[in-house]
């Protein structure tokens, strides 16, 4: 028994010495550099940045949406004792509908029927026109003007009530104190615009003492509030709505210049002029921010009428303005790509019983007619 003990141990010893003998001989023989560190041999691999894409979108503006008694007339349906205004846009809409958003000024209100549909100098118009501009391709309607509480506050709350049922935004009205300190914020293709709006006054009609917030008053102050309530949304644009200046005047005045100056200085990004009903200057404006960087600004005085009754002097020919931003990818800044505009008139046929009244594309008019 003890023999083949032996021998096993004795084969046993000499494995293991052969083992460590051969061990030794690669690690001490072996050159420090090719010896392979497998627990270091792993790298993490290069993180891959993908560049973000930059946002572009634009935006269409109308002026002055007014109705006279010979517009509505003029829209009346006598087949079903209702109206319809969509003809008035046929030959403009394509401007509109294509914009990736559109904003104009209503200039009238929405008090209904029961109120019975008035002329200027106080105005409450036939309700459908509210869905006919929808239809049009409008998302947003500035509300604050001198004529915003021609039918009372009860007006405001209505013409507020037909715009929500139509489907389209609305800034500068309000039915509640709430909605007064709530801003609108539309998303553009993942662009965030604030939306503000104002007005110098409302033609001597009180506005109720127990509702101060039904109209947003031009106010320096009360401005600036908006304006830090903008910011705390954290817009990528800043956009206001002002009614301002003088009724006919081609060109704006100091105090127009100043509270322009007020509201880029502040935050604002694009303002959108309203009141004389006759065009007025626009510009693209390069401002200095009390920490010393620059940005790029646009205001356009007076859009004038898009569309009325008016016939004064140059009430008739307007514009619809074009423009095109971009939102920049990498750091976030939105910026002013181009302004164009359409040049348009609002037209009213000397003869025919209705559906006389129409915005033209002036330039494609006159084509038209060249073209016999």
């Amino acid at each position: 028994m003890k023999k083949p003990f032996i021998i096993f141990i004795s084969i046993a010893l000499l494995t293991f010495f052969f083992l460590f003998a051969l061990e030794h001989f690669y690690t001490e023989d072996l050159p420090a550099e090719n010896t392979i560190n497998y627990e270091n041999t792993y790298t993490e691999p290069p993180e891959i940045v993908i560049p973000k894409e930059d946002t572009h979108f634009t935006m269409s503006v109308i002026g002055d949406i007014m109705c006279h008694n010979s517009q509505y007339k003029d829209a009346y349906v006598s087949s079903t004792g209702t109206y319809d205004f969509s003809y008035v846009f046929e030959d403009v809409k394509e401007y509109i509908s294509n914009a990736d958003i559109a904003i104009g000024n209503l200039e009238t209100t929405f008090a209904g029927k029961q109120k019975g549909y008035s002329n200027y100098p106080r105005f409450n118009t036939p309700e459908q026109l509210a869905y006919n501009l929808k239809d049009f391709g409008i998302d947003v309607l500035s509300t604050a003007n001198n004529h915003s509480m021609d039918t009372n506050f009860e007006g405001v709350v209505s013409t507020l009530n037909y715009l929500d049922d139509a489907g389209i935004s609305h800034v500068g009205t309000n039915a509640t104190p709430e909605d007064q300190n709530k801003i609108l914020i539309k998303d553009v293709n993942g662009v965030k615009i604030a939306f503000l709006s104002f007005t110098y006054g409302t033609n001597g009609i009180p506005i109720p003492s127990s509702k101060p917030y039904a109209v947003n008053l031009i106010d320096d102050n009360f401005i600036l509030q908006q304006i830090s309530l903008a910011k705390e949304q954290n817009p990528d644009l800043i956009c206001a709505s002002m009614h301002w200046g003088i009724e006919y005047q081609k060109k704006q005045n100091s105090e127009q210049e100043r509270l322009a100056n007020l509201l880029f200085t502040n935050g604002v990004d694009v303002i959108l002029g309203s009141h004389p009903h006759v065009l007025q200057p626009m510009e693209k404006k390069t401002i200095t921010l009390e920490d010393g960087t620059t940005k790029d600004c646009f205001v356009i005085y007076s859009l004038g009428n898009f569309m009325s009754g008016q016939t004064i002097a140059n009430t008739r020919n307007s514009i619809i303005l074009n423009m095109s931003f971009t939102k920049n990818g990498e750091t976030e800044k939105t910026t002013i790509n181009s302004v164009s505009y359409v040049p348009i008139y609002m037209y009213r046929a000397a003869s025919g019983g209705t559906q006389r009244y129409k915005v033209l594309d002036i330039e494609k008019a006159i084509q038209n007619y060249e073209n016999g």
